[in-house]
């Protein structure tokens, strides 16, 4: 190197650089926290030993320390030294612990480390520009998907989303005709076949792993109105039989996403409503920017989004940040489709479109 380096300068980089590895390894203690229940065992109780929580989860007490040790470390749990306990506390366990009832929940976004070819397929695809599609990248991704998605697609698809669409609720409840194209897991369907049992739902994805999740729950909550289809968008039937269909962030993940867009226009009743979920995005890098979870973002779209949208040759590629609003608009209006209204519900992640003819 011919140039002198400032060696603050140097650090000060090499600390931003060992940081993300830091954050490489609380993933890795975060998911198994969630995996093992140990936030579920801490959560408001107070503070605990390291062997009153060992003896809570049947757990190894000297694995379980250096567990919440490392915790304290990465700010997740308080410490008092006097005592030697731990503690998480009420907003800790709003986004650690609480799945069933916190829109704030994130701990099941930390999934199991991928398989040992992940990082070799995704180094292959720089070289050849083919991804891999959602069933490739395994079955931790689908259960990665359905529980990051979950808390929203659960706990205000129903009671928020569906009431302010323009009709769609006095529909559901007569019995209509519904289609998630995309539906993943299932997590938005198996809500919405529950809120409206008149209502028949198709649910169609082309992974086999999320459709394996998404049978085996449906079937423990007794739900009898859905039918799974292992199909893309495209295979959707162009009768117009569909009173009701959405697309919950997956256009971004799609090879042909103006394929799809034209069979929806074809599946669709007249009179019927679209509606699409997608990540908020500005459309330009440089307004993106402002995004303090960017870096995330392009990692999800290198990692998965992006990797579906190009797994096979000549796909949009739009990934993560790709189906911005003007880009939405432009897609949905190219088939026919007059009415586009953005909805903010506040989801920090996503907009949503509503479209109708």
């Amino acid at each position: 190197m011919t140039t002198e380096l400032d060696p603050d300068e140097v650090g000060l980089f090499a600390y931003q650089v060992w940081n993300y590895k830091m954050g490489e390894m609380v993933s890795l203690m975060i998911h198994l926290g969630d995996r093992l229940g140990l936030y579920r065992a801490l959560a408001g109780v107070g503070p605990l030993t390291a062997d009153q929580v060992a003896e809570r989860t049947g757990y190894h007490p000297r694995w379980v320390l250096e567990w919440l040790r490392g915790q304290v470390a990465a700010g997740l749990l308080d410490y008092q030294s006097d005592e030697e306990t731990f503690e998480l506390t009420p907003v800790g366990a709003a986004v650690l612990a609480d799945e069933a009832d916190s829109l704030a929940f994130a701990a099941g976004a930390f999934s199991a480390v991928p398989g040992p070819d992940f990082a070799d397929r995704l180094a292959d695809a720089f070289a050849t520009g083919i991804g891999m599609t959602f069933d490739e990248q395994g079955p931790s991704g689908a259960h990665r998907t359905a529980r990051m998605l979950g808390p929203w697609s659960r706990l205000a698809f129903v009671p928020v989303v569906i009431p302010a669409l323009d009709g769609v609720q006095d529909k559901l409840e007569a019995g209509a005709l519904v289609a998630d194209v995309g539906c993943g897991a299932g997590v938005a369907l198996r809500a919405l076949a529950a809120a409206f049992p008149d209502s028949t739902f198709h649910g169609y994805d082309p992974s086999g792993h999320a459709l394996e999740i998404a049978r085996a729950h449906a079937e423990a909550d007794g739900l009898t109105n859905i039918e799974w289809r292992q199909a893309g968008g495209e295979a959707l039937p162009g009768d117009g039989t569909y009173d009701f269909i959405y697309t919950f962030d997956c256009l971004h993940d799609m090879t042909r996403p103006v394929a799809v867009i034209a069979a929806i226009a074809a599946a669709l009743d007249p009179d019927g409503t679209w509606l699409i979920k997608d990540i908020r995005s500005t459309g330009d890098f440089d307004a993106n920017r402002k995004n303090p979870m960017l870096a995330m973002l392009y990692g999800f779209s290198v990692s998965s989004c992006m990797s579906s949208a190009m797994s096979e040759p000549g796909g949009a590629g739009l990934g993560t940040l790709g189906f911005s609003p003007s880009v939405a608009e432009d897609m949905v209006s190219q088939v026919g489709f007059g009415r586009f209204v953005i909805h903010d519900f506040e989801d920090p992640a996503n907009l949503y479109y509503e479209v109708r003819r």
